[in-house]
């Protein structure tokens, strides 16, 4: 039978498994990808500004036959964003295209460029004050960015996102929110169609009759990391979703996080200088 949203889990009121949009620039493919997945059943879409897509998100969204209210939308404010000023003005223009008064989660892209916490986060307070963002993220951080962030920040700061997959486990971070109430966010986390003929992962997932990136999907969700894959055909969008079908016994579990490859797919100059 087929998953339904109602049996996504969630974290602290987020659906764990959403759509990403990374990448998906194409006007036209964004839009249906978009409304293909809420009618689906997926409730969770990821966005950015630099993604050059977000009205492509809010049409996808507009032509779904599924409620704003029940869609949880996330956006990014970009590093060239990220004064006082320009997290405000941007942030608007962001709601614009995406024909929404609100967001239910912004996050800080990077800590980079733009960033100075004082003034990039009183902006996101006051977004948050106003109830035009109903929580305030934060993506691409260390533990001790997110720690500098909550001594600014009258707001909890709700998530990370973050690459995370069977190649890049995140154990130290997922460690750290795990003690600090902070939900972790995975992108890449098929680490960009790499998951797919790779060991051990291609044998656990014969043993189910799935794929890979159900593998990887399933491993994310048992650790508590919330996953939004990207993906553009109704083939992946459905394959992607027909994970939460899948549970993977506890030795399939521990073989997975026995592997040691490690394999950061995302690296820009401005990341934190603990990615050297």
């Amino acid at each position: 039978m087929a998953p339904t949203p109602a049996d996504v889990p969630t974290a602290d009121g987020v659906p764990m498994l959403g759509l990403g949009t990374w990448e998906n620039d194409d006007y036209d493919d964004c839009v249906q990808s978009v409304k293909t997945a809420l009618e689906m059943g997926y409730r969770h879409i990821d966005t950015a500004q630099i993604y050059g897509n977000e009205a492509a998100v809010g049409e996808g969204i507009e032509q779904a036959d599924v409620p704003r209210e029940d869609i949880f939308l996330a956006t990014k404010v970009w590093i060239d964003q990220l004064s006082y000023d320009d997290v405000l003005a941007s942030t608007e223009e962001s709601l614009e295209k995406l024909g929404t008064e609100y967001v239910d989660l912004l996050y800080v892209h990077w800590p980079a460029r733009e960033y100075e916490p004082a003034e990039t986060l009183r902006a996101f307070d006051e977004l948050y004050d106003d109830d035009v963002i109903h929580r305030v993220g934060v993506s691409n951080f260390e533990p001790h960015h997110v720690d500098e962030a909550r001594e600014h920040l009258d707001a909890p700061v709700f998530a990370d996102q973050v690459e995370c997959h069977p190649f890049l486990q995140q154990e130290e971070l997922r460690e750290y929110a795990d003690s600090e109430s902070l939900e972790l966010v995975a992108y890449s986390p098929l680490a960009r169609s790499d998951v797919i003929g790779a060991e051990p992962l291609t044998e656990i997932a014969a043993e189910h009759d799935a794929s890979e990136p159900q593998v990887a999907l399933a491993w994310l969700r048992e650790k508590g990391v919330t996953a939004i894959p990207k993906a553009t055909s109704e083939e992946h969008i459905r394959d992607n979703w027909e994970s939460l079908t899948l549970e993977l016994s506890d030795d399939e579990i521990e073989t997975i996080d026995a592997i040691t490859r490690k394999d950061r797919k995302v690296n820009p100059g401005f990341g934190p200088d603990a990615w050297e």
